[in-house]
């Protein structure tokens, strides 16, 4: 039995899908975090269970060959970047096998994945990025990210992940907070101001939102604050004001007040043009978004004269990209803005074949259904949590020709597929969508099982 506090020398045998190395003390797993396989380590042992224990990297006395050397000074403490310390082909890698682990492990498939498709330049990709405000231990005003699992945020003036402008924009309203003494909120007493800092941008158009998240109102520097931003960054053509006066992990509150310019900015998928405002859901990887469309579309193999469900649509933008090829598309969405956002998305793009209804798609397909409206194609993009048992019925009930299954969360991808009696895996596509990161986007082709 392995000991708290003691040290050990040791070899690592694999990775967790959180990127967490594990190697072997006696025959007890020891969970590493920045050790990789085939690494001779000096670990020490922080927390031990019934099962398992923690170790803490003291040196790497044989390091591997996919290791790289670390840049950022925060990405321990984030989190934000746990695969960091690998090379970029070796992150790649993992997330196949990530992929492929859990349809042998949940699913009990032993199926062929491709490998991941990355990004030719894997930095500054995201168009969205949330700072949350605080003060330092000495009273400065500090914006950052919050360390792993807590609510402490870790002060910090470049990330290689956020766009460029984000990074520069977000430490000149940091100075301007300091030096106009704005009162920033405090979570445990809930006094003062400024929550948060929201930036959005898009590459293809280089419009740029800035977002102050406030606890109320009444906000006496306003116009000096747009004054600034405006000076630091003239591509800024929209400053908006959200207030949110609860005592919430929830970033953003209900109400948004327009500072200056307009009250969204316009952003592309490939053709298809989004009006993004404060609220409103964008994927944060523009460039590997359309990568990951553009292969559900090709799964999908529509013909023209399809009948195709996209469930759990979202804004409608996998949606759009289908309705080019099908004959008609029913979106399903939960969250009612996004629905209004699918619509508004549809007409804007002159897309007249999609129609969108609000609703969980286990009682809206199941209503669809019984109408007689069948689908030939379903595309499935459902939240980390997978798709309902009842949808898959329904699915099932109604022998669509084939199944496109995008998903974020490897282990409820291989639960659900599993689920689907009657229907062969043709194709497995992991995308990285977020760089760095252990999470890992799937687009996975499912077909019919033709019958004598």
């Amino acid at each position: 039995m392995v000991e708290k506090n003691k040290e050990y020398v040791t070899e690592v045998l694999d990775l967790t899908h959180e990127g967490l190395g594990v190697a072997k003390v006696e025959g007890f797993a020891v969970f590493v975090e920045g050790a990789l396989p085939r690494e001779q380590i000096r670990m020490k042992i922080v927390k031990v269970t019934k099962n398992f224990a923690y170790g803490k990297l003291l040196e790497i006395l044989e390091p591997s060959s996919k290791r790289r050397p670390v840049t950022c000074d925060t990405f321990k403490k984030c989190g934000g970047c746990a695969l960091c310390h690998m090379s970029y082909p070796a992150t790649l890698e993992f997330k196949r096998k990530v992929v492929r682990d859990s349809f042998l492990r949940i699913g009990h498939r032993d199926v062929a994945v491709e490998e991941t498709i990355g990004m030719e330049e894997p930095y500054f990709y995201r168009n969205k990025v949330q700072f949350p405000v605080g003060l330092s231990a000495d009273g400065k005003v500090i914006t950052g990210f919050y360390a792993n699992r807590t609510h402490d945020i870790v002060s910090v003036n470049d990330c290689s992940i956020q766009s460029r402008i984000a990074n520069k924009l977000i430490l000149n309203i940091r100075e301007f907070l300091r030096e106009n003494k704005v009162p920033i909120y405090d979570e445990k007493t809930q006094t003062g101001l400024v929550r948060h800092v929201i930036i959005r941008n898009s590459e293809k158009t280089g419009e740029v939102m800035v977002i102050l998240v406030t606890k109320e109102e009444a906000f006496a520097q306003k116009e000096a604050f747009v004054s600034f931003v405006l000076e630091k960054c003239s591509k800024v053509v929209s400053i908006m004001q959200n207030i949110n006066p609860k005592n919430t992990n929830v970033i953003l509150g209900e109400k948004n007040i327009r500072l200056y310019g307009k009250d969204t900015i316009k952003d592309y998928i490939g053709e298809f043009s989004f009006n993004i405002s404060p609220n409103s859901f964008f994927q944060v990887n523009a460039r590997q978004t359309e990568v990951l469309y553009r292969k559900a579309l090709e799964f999908a193999d529509l013909s023209g004269n399809e009948t195709v469900f996209d469930l759990y649509c979202g804004i409608g933008s996998i949606s759009l990209f289908l309705a080019k090829k099908a004959k008609r598309v029913y979106g399903v969405e939960v969250v009612k803005p996004a629905v209004q956002n699918a619509k508004e998305n549809a007409k804007e793009n002159g897309i007249t074949n999609a129609v969108f209804y609000c609703g969980k798609a286990e009682e809206v397909v199941p209503k669809l259904y019984s109408e007689g409206i069948r689908a030939d194609v379903v595309v499935v993009d459902p939240p980390r949590s997978g798709c309902d048992k009842v949808l898959i019925d329904t699915i099932l009930e109604m022998k669509p020709k084939k199944i496109v299954y995008v998903s974020c969360n490897p282990g409820t991808l291989a639960r659900d597929v599993a689920a689907l009696e009657g229907y062969e895996v043709k194709m497995v596509q992991p995308v990285d969508m977020f760089p760095w990161s252990f999470h890992v986007e799937t687009v996975v082709e499912i077909c019919k099982v033709e019958t004598l």
